[in-house]
């Protein structure tokens, strides 16, 4: 897979490179700094037109997740199903696509937290929606194809789990950038016992984050990890405290925006392009995101604010 990527995955880092010095010689800051990274400054610079988030009497729509504030600039996102253990459904997932790229495009909001309930942040799919369908419907319709839009939020995302994060709620939770979860948490990919596979990451990301041998047997068998497998194994960032995961979530996403946003968001692309470029490839490609950096009012800030010895006043520009 990565063999068959590597093709476009070269010619984007070319691109990248040439729109990257092209724009280092333009005239102006705001104008440098809008176009010399691949795009985490044309969302974060000021005065770029944004969508707002959704009115309150939109996110009260939702059905089956529940969208409030946490503060400090991080929205929380609790998935809403507990009859169904979280069990993850198309309509589900278009409200989480529409809450996250929602939080995505507004100024405000710095870090996104998916959460669930203390049972189970998603215990897998469906099974109810998807048992009758067929190849034809499925091939033609790219079933499950939209369930995977949130890993292209360019803010970061942070997973707080508890309990089940199964099929589908563990592949929901490594679309995320971060994942902390509960003492409670388990983790696993147990489709074979249903006549199937992982069908929206699990056999590629659970791959990337535990290597192949424990992968394939967690696959193959529809063995769980535990919290502190999941840890162990690097599936996860930490375990956290009972009770206290959600919180402990939202402190990190607090802490990231205390720093320069076009660097968060430059940062969070550059580790992503990790696992699809070369070494070689990758290093490229993160020197000229490191150096347009130095594009932004925020890179001036930052060090000159170090030589000073004073907190630095990022403005994300």
């Amino acid at each position: 897979m990565l063999a068959a990527l590597a093709p476009t995955c070269r010619v984007a880092a070319q691109r990248t490179a040439s729109a990257t010095l092209a724009a280092a010689a333009r005239p102006t800051l705001s104008q440098q700094a809008r176009t010399a990274l691949p795009f985490a400054s044309r969302t974060i610079h000021s005065t770029v037109p944004r969508l707002s988030t959704p009115p309150a009497s939109d996110v009260g729509d939702y059905k089956n997740i529940i969208v409030s504030q946490a503060g400090n600039g991080v929205t929380l996102i609790t998935l809403n199903r507990p009859k169904a253990l979280n069990a993850l459904n198309s309509e589900l997932f278009t409200e989480l696509n529409h809450a996250t790229a929602a939080a995505d495009e507004d100024a405000s909001v710095n870090a996104i937290v998916i959460t669930g309930s203390e049972k189970a942040f998603a215990a897998g799919a469906d099974i109810k929606e998807m048992r009758s369908k067929e190849f034809a419907g499925a091939y033609k319709s790219n079933f499950l194809g939209h369930w995977t839009k949130i890993s292209e939020v360019r803010k970061p995302i942070i997973a707080a789990v508890s309990g089940f994060a199964l099929g589908g709620g563990c592949e929901l939770a490594m679309m995320c950038d971060i994942i902390l979860a509960a003492p409670t948490a388990n983790f696993g990919q147990p489709e074979i016992n249903l006549g199937v596979i992982p069908g929206a990451g699990g056999s590629q990301r659970l791959t990337k984050a535990l290597g192949k041998s424990l992968s394939m047997e967690l696959v193959l068998t529809g063995r769980n990890l535990s919290a502190d497998e999941a840890e162990k194994h690097g599936l996860v960032s930490r375990v956290v405290r009972e009770g206290d995961v959600v919180e402990e979530a939202v402190k990190v996403g607090a802490q990231i925006g205390k720093k320069g946003q076009v660097a968060v968001q430059a940062a969070k692309e550059a580790v992503n392009a990790s696992f699809e470029l070369s070494l070689h490839e990758g290093l490229r490609f993160e020197r000229r995101i490191f150096q347009a950096l130095f594009a932004t009012k925020d890179q001036k800030e930052g060090m000159n604010a170090f030589a000073e010895k004073r907190k630095a006043q990022f403005s994300n520009e």
